[in-house]
């Protein structure tokens, strides 16, 4: 016999309801939901750095000096490569044997991946580095288990 309490019901009848929403809605319109929710969260993320005092100053590979990150720039490249995410959720829903699993392997492999490119950002301080490597995590942690946790109710 299990003992919960009230609010771990309320919490229990939520999560079932968000998983019932998510498995009843088209692919692409959880993958836009997940993508306005991790670019809200990861924006808020570099705006708490920010305001805590990181230098919101990177550069490409060829740029010559480091330029400002702007307000809402953590939210557009977030919607900006979760387009590619949504792509691949809708082609593996498609035709993937085990789209969950294939979408969730895959994308932690891009996401580990993507690391890459804030550690070797040229002229870009090694806070703002880790900032902007974190924010890679925070928005995969969002969007990733969302957009699988459809692709598991996927039927044939």
């Amino acid at each position: 016999m299990s003992v919960t309490t009230p609010q771990t019901q309320v919490r229990q009848t939520a999560s079932r309801s968000i998983s019932g929403l998510l498995s009843t809605r088209p692919v692409w319109l959880v993958g836009v939901l997940a993508t306005l929710a991790g670019a809200v969260v990861t924006e808020a993320f570099g705006l708490v750095a920010r305001g805590a005092g990181v230098p919101m100053e990177a550069a490409g590979p060829a740029a010559k000096e480091a330029a400002e990150i702007p307000v809402g720039g953590f939210f557009g490249g977030v919607v900006f490569w979760s387009v590619a995410g949504i792509v691949l959720a809708v082609g593996l829903a498609r035709w993937a044997g085990r789209p969950a699993r294939t979408f969730t392997v895959t994308t932690v492999v891009l996401t580990v991946l993507s690391l890459a490119g804030p550690a070797v950002a040229p002229h870009t301080a090694t806070s703002t580095q880790i900032v902007l490597a974190a924010s890679h995590v925070v928005a995969a942690a969002v969007i990733v288990p969302l957009l699988a946790r459809r692709l598991a109710h996927v039927r044939r």
